[in-house]
């Protein structure tokens, strides 16, 4: 199945990249991009006004060590609220809550990465506080290498009355949208770099979050996007039920 229509000619195993060439090469070519005041259709008085006027980097960075904390359920009893708070900022995913797990993840959120299925479908998305933490940031998969246009015609899931109504109640909260290419500019990145061909899905939140964090940071410190010791058939810390990952291109984890 190639619902996003990737058109990659696959040259095959390319020469191994050293373990500093692996983190630098996704780094050089991959940007944060997010929506511009300038870009259509978030010029048009239907959208006008909506989106930050201050570009995502001028809120957000430099910053020395940073925490990229996955929800995995592996951090359950993982006593690394404290370690993870005194880095210098932290990234979340589609509110991963703090409150009653600080010991555990801690209670610093300064970027909180949200995929477009969560600001669609969630219905506490639009006044629950867990999503008024940090810099908000959302993303939505499209055709591959999609034009701005060309995506919002046909998003994968139709987020932008809910984000409109969002900006309209929480006006002083930065919210941006991550420009189409970006996840693709990865995705093409991860397929160079890897030693066989890659399902042809757009790459996790996890992923695109550990990129932004690259670009803000001087060094960066990810949590249990591993498997650590801490095995668990738990999905997410805060779930007190056993739901199990399961492939497709939006899976119940933000990673």
């Amino acid at each position: 199945m190639n619902k996003y229509k990737v058109m990659y000619k696959w040259p095959g195993p390319r020469v191994k990249f050293s373990a500093e060439a692996l983190l630098c090469h996704p780094q050089d070519h991959v940007k944060i991009s997010v929506m511009e005041i300038t870009d259509f259709p978030f010029n048009t008085s239907d959208l006008e006004g909506y989106l930050p006027q201050e570009d995502i980097t001028t809120k957000a960075g430099p910053w020395g060590i940073c925490a990229v904390v996955s929800p995995e359920g592996s951090l359950k009893s993982s006593q690394l609220g404290r370690e993870i708070d005194d880095h210098n900022a932290v990234e979340r995913f589609n509110g991963a809550p703090t409150v009653k797990f600080q010991q555990d993840v801690g209670t610093k959120t300064t970027i909180c990465l949200v995929n477009s299925q969560l600001v669609t479908t969630e219905a506490g998305f639009l006044k629950d506080s867990l999503y008024n933490e940090g810099i908000l940031s959302v993303w939505d998969p499209s055709v591959y290498h999609s034009d701005i246009p060309k995506w919002y015609r046909n998003p994968d899931y139709s987020y932008f009355n809910n984000f409109k109504s969002y900006r309209k109640l929480h006006l002083h909260q930065p919210f941006y949208i991550l420009k189409p290419q970006m996840p693709w500019e990865l995705w093409d990145i991860i397929q160079e770099i890897s030693s066989e061909q890659i399902q042809p899905n757009s790459p996790s939140s996890g992923m695109l979050g550990i990129i932004i964090m690259m670009s803000l940071c001087d060094l960066v410190v990810i949590y249990e996007f591993l498997p650590s010791k801490r095995k668990t058939n738990v999905c997410n810390y805060y779930q007190v039920f056993r739901q199990y990952l399961h492939n497709g291109h939006l899976p119940p984890t933000p990673l």
